[in-house]
């Protein structure tokens, strides 16, 4: 029996554009799940389960219009729900998702049995984020279908692993759908998270500098400029450990020696700023190591067109180094 998600063969490209807090909404999702990849976006990126809701609608229309129109299936769509005791919306949020049927649920911060076997009422899939092993045996028990492996470099939460022993690590156990994030930026990349065992790459930096994102131009640009070395894996943000950029740290008065210490950092007192952290988190940009790819802000569509020739160009090579290395 196949445990995979059923919608990887039929996907133009094996990509899942993550959910960016603050950066995915509406317009990246629907553009693209027209172009074949699935699109997600955090619940909590609309302040209200009202407003949430109204995304969720405008999505599923877009998407139905579409294929009406067009006679093309369209990807499938994805919500992230944070399962935290901080989180007062996830079972608010979580009735929306399963009143829309929402195909895709990636959650974060807690894998329970609960919320899967809701989602799984209507056909629905889950998807889990993890950084160790410890974390992807908790979420396999509770029925996930899916590990989002956060390796090391990786914009956002990162892990510390490499992928590819992260990758092996998590197949010695899980047979359902493994996905792999973390400096992923081009088609190349896409290709090589499959060979080393994923089914699916799950990627996010990139994505940030699409039209369709709600990043600003100042944090396009800083993307575009940066390489892998400015971006600083601290917990000084809040209080757990994460990527940023590094000039985006420094435009806020964040030194060196304040993103090394372990602890987060007292913003009010240290940066003398009345913000809150979550104000905070608009100025200081996360990012992955990725970046030392992106040299572009192109559509979604031209994107995904460009990933997957270089997906084509990568697979190819590999095929030609049979006739080099025939066994």
């Amino acid at each position: 029996m196949n445990k995979k998600a059923p919608f990887i063969n039929e996907l133009s490209l094996p990509v899942v554009a993550a959910p960016m807090f603050l950066i995915s909404g509406p317009k990246i999702v629907i553009e693209c799940c027209k172009n074949g990849i699935v699109g997600t976006f955090p619940a909590l990126n609309q302040r209200t389960t009202e407003g949430f809701e109204e995304w969720v609608i405008e999505i599923k229309e877009a998407l139905a219009s579409f294929e009406k129109e067009t006679g093309k299936k369209t990807a499938p769509f994805g919500v992230n729900l944070i399962v935290h005791k901080t989180n007062p919306r996830v079972e608010a949020d979580l009735a929306i998702c399963v009143k829309h049927q929402v195909p895709l649920i990636i959650t974060s911060l807690g894998a329970v049995s609960a919320l899967i076997d809701a989602v799984h009422s209507y056909g629905g899939l889950v998807f889990h984020d993890v950084i160790k092993k410890r974390h992807a045996e908790k979420a396999a028990e509770a029925g996930v279908d899916g590990l989002i492996l956060v390796a090391t470099g990786a914009g956002g939460h990162a892990g510390t692993i490499n992928p590819i022993p992260l990758v092996a690590e998590m197949k010695s156990f899980f047979d359902k759908t493994i996905l792999l994030a973390g400096c992923l930026s081009t088609g190349r990349d896409v290709a090589s998270a499959r060979q080393i065992g994923a089914d699916l790459a799950y990627m996010g930096t990139r994505f940030i500098n699409t039209k369709e994102s709600h990043a600003s131009e100042e944090y396009r640009q800083m993307i575009i400029k940066s390489k892998a070395d400015d971006i600083v894996y601290t917990a000084a943000v809040s209080g757990v450990s994460a990527s940023f950029l590094r000039p985006s740290l420094e435009a806020m008065g964040i030194t060196e020696e304040m993103w090394s210490q372990a602890a987060k950092v007292d913003f009010g007192k240290e940066l003398d700023a009345e913000q809150a952290e979550a104000k905070a988190w608009k100025t200081l940009w996360s990012a992955g190591q990725g970046v030392t790819n992106i040299h572009d802000n192109p559509t979604v569509g031209e994107l995904v067109a460009r990933l997957k020739l270089e997906f084509k160009e990568a697979i190819t090579e590999q095929q030609e180094l049979l006739n080099i290395y025939p066994g």
